[in-house]
């Protein structure tokens, strides 16, 4: 009996996995990081592995890395988000049988499972063999790269409270590049589930004539790769514990505490949205938090961003153009990260252009480490230099 591996660090999505896999007649074990993977395919032996891309500890790519440099050639089907599809040409380098974009379809897990282990398989139905082929001939679009395959709308965040400041008061809470949609209503929230796709729903626990249970219930069968939280005063008697046997992975109490839902971002969402690459060109997103995160923040980045930086020089570019003008302008720790970004570049064999507003330029101008990096006014004037 052929045996599967699945590595991610979302419960629901292993679940998923395992059920269609053993639905297929396989043997199934899980790992919920790239760390605990390496060790499982050192203790056994698996004719493919099922892996995520974005993990905490050890991400995906670097656990398939890892695999190869011990010389394990097992298999890989690799899983990642519609965002993440630039990350696959790298991968295909170190081996990959193929991959497929979340959310994806159980007959569409099955066919990729079938085609890599070569065994016989259900055959995609016209639509799905459509959404297939579109994933691998067209690329992201640039107006929605969030848009996964089918047409869906991909949001990161559902909150359902019938009390409508909720939502607005969450939204000048989050960073700017987080999606959010508000449904005021069970109703509302079902149909917007059957639109769009969410990475996380929030559902109060305390909406008139609904049970938040039976209706997190409900959207969990249309919604099976999000997380769901609970809403909860902060008055309610256990509601932590109530929530977690309901079936929510937490609660987010209300109102809501800054540090708390910065927490729960970090702990939730994938850190790459600090940054985003198209091509060669790295854009840093803004910070939006309490001043005390800002170190996080610069540390985060500077770590994304040098990864980043490897990716392009993979692909043999000659130069990383980073936009930096986003970034609060801290003259210690802007400077500091940057200086960090040239050291790397220099080691890959890469130009850096930076672009930011001439306050950048002049503070970069005073460091002795920076004073010759060009910073220009914009990613064009960038591109064309």
């Amino acid at each position: 009996m052929p045996k599967v591996l699945t590595v991610d660090d979302s419960r629901a999505v292993r679940m998923l996995v395992s059920k269609n896999a053993k639905e297929m007649g396989l043997e199934v074990d899980e790992a919920e990081d790239g760390q605990q993977g390496l060790v499982k395919a050192a203790e056994g032996s698996y004719d493919l592995i099922v892996l995520d891309v974005t993990m905490p500890v050890l991400d995906g790519p670097g656990m398939l890395a890892e695999l190869r440099n011990r010389g394990d050639k097992t298999p890989v089907l690799m899983l990642t988000s519609e965002s993440k599809r630039s990350i696959v040409s790298s991968l295909m380098k170190l081996g990959i049988e193929d991959y497929i974009l979340k959310p994806f379809k159980p007959d569409e897990l099955k066919a990729k499972i079938a085609k890599a282990l070569k065994i016989a398989g259900p055959a995609l139905g016209d639509e799905a063999l459509v959404k297939e082929m579109a994933s691998i001939v067209q690329a992201p679009s640039a107006s929605d790269p969030k848009a996964p395959p089918g047409g869906k709308q991909f949001v990161d965040i559902l909150c359902i409270d019938d009390m409508e400041n909720v939502a607005k008061r969450l939204r000048t809470m989050i960073p700017d590049h987080v999606t959010l949609n508000p449904a005021s209503s069970a109703s509302a929230a079902l149909a917007v589930c059957r639109e769009r796709v969410f990475r996380i729903i929030m559902v109060d626990n305390d909406i008139p004539d609904v049970d938040s249970s039976s209706l997190m219930r409900q959207l969990r069968v249309m919604q099976p790769q999000a997380a769901f939280v609970s809403l909860s005063l902060r008055s309610v008697p256990k509601a932590q514990d109530e929530a977690r046997e309901a079936g929510f992975v937490g609660v987010i109490f209300k109102p809501f505490d800054q540090a708390a839902l910065e927490e729960f971002l970090l702990r939730y969402f994938d850190n790459q949205e600090l940054i985003a690459t198209s091509e060669n060109v790295i854009s840093i997103t803004p910070f939006k938090g309490r001043e005390n995160r800002l170190a996080g923040y610069f540390m985060q980045v500077t770590n994304l961003v040098t990864k980043a930086v490897e990716e392009i020089a993979a692909a043999c570019f000659a130069e990383v153009i980073v936009d930096i003008s986003q970034v609060p302008l801290l003259p210690e720790k802007t400077g500091r990260m940057v200086m960090q970004l040239a050291e790397r570049t220099r080691k890959v064999g890469l130009e850096i252009r930076l672009v930011g507003p001439s306050e950048v330029s002049a503070n970069l101008k005073q460091l002795v480490e920076t004073s010759d990096l060009p910073v220009y006014p914009t990613v064009a004037e960038a591109k064309a230099a």
